[in-house]
């Protein structure tokens, strides 16, 4: 499964999740149904939006992430505990 391909549909996904955090800098989901990571297939935890050109994320606990970017170039990271 292609990161590319599956960019059109992180708008869809977002519909399948649960809303955390919504700010200036970031908007951040709750994966409460196990979906699938759409870069490497596994559920994941989290999705954290960046909004901001530049941001700073204060991790609590180690974490394995899966990166992609929408059409417009924002980032996408998908948490995964590790």
């Amino acid at each position: 499964m292609g990161a590319t391909d599956d960019v059109e549909d992180l708008d869809e996904l977002v519909g399948y999740l649960t809303p955390r955090e919504d700010n200036e800098k970031i908007k951040s989901y709750q994966n409460t149904t196990a979906v699938a990571c759409p870069i490497c297939g596994d559920s994941f935890d989290d999705l954290v939006v960046c909004r901001a050109e530049e941001t700073q994320l204060e991790l609590s606990e180690a974490l394995d992430l899966c990166v992609t970017t929408d059409e417009a170039g924002r980032p996408f990271l998908f948490t995964h505990k590790a």
